[in-house]
């Protein structure tokens, strides 16, 4: 049976790839820049969970991410600042992406979905990323990253309903294996996915 063409979708992975550099990185910075006191006071468990995920996979990079994210609860109005941030960064978006951005395109990334949403909202786009309490910073779930990005598309798709998918970043191969196309996005030149 024949897919009607709105199910098609081309689903694009969003740091490094259709926004330059790594937006929770940024958010980080531009937050130690503008609320200090939070950040630095996070400093320590961030060290110590990096430290333990650095030793050989001990801990799951959700662990990391939450310690890196946990001066969230010393902020006071989260939205507020993310809205600044993307005020900020909004021209980081890729131009090739904005030129061939459709409307049922699908962003797909491990970042918290509290940092991302405003972006994709103004883009006019669907979003799946990690569910982060965006006041404690606790992932509710899995980090949506590699295979979990997969089980999460399936949630709500079928599995032969992306037409294109770009990524930066080959540990995005479960997703290209479900895409007619895969694109392989380096300093914004879009490649052939290696087989």
């Amino acid at each position: 049976m024949e897919r009607a063409e709105e199910d098609i979708l081309n689903v694009y992975d969003f740091d490094n790839t259709i926004f330059v550099p790594d937006s929770s990185a940024c958010f980080v910075l531009f937050c130690l820049r503008h609320h200090p006191r939070a950040v630095l006071q996070a400093v320590p468990l961030s060290a110590f969970e990096g430290l333990l995920y650095l030793a050989e996979g001990k801990k799951d990079a959700k662990y990391l991410k939450q310690a890196l994210f946990s001066f969230l609860n010393r902020l006071d109005n989260v939205e507020a600042i993310v809205e600044e941030f993307w005020e900020c960064h909004a021209d980081h978006m890729e131009a090739w992406y904005l030129e061939q951005k459709r409307p049922d395109d699908l962003i797909i990334s491990a970042s918290p979905e509290f940092l991302l949403r405003p972006m994709t909202d103004r883009l006019g786009v669907s979003l799946m990323s990690t569910r982060m309490n965006p006041f404690s910073g606790q992932i509710q779930g899995k980090n949506c990253h590699d295979e979990e990005k997969v089980r999460r598309f399936l949630e709500c798709y079928p599995a032969d309903s992306i037409d294109c998918f770009y990524s930066d970043s080959l540990s995005d191969s479960p997703v290209a294996r479900l895409a007619k196309e895969a694109f392989l996005v380096k300093d914004g030149i879009c490649l052939p996915w290696p087989k």
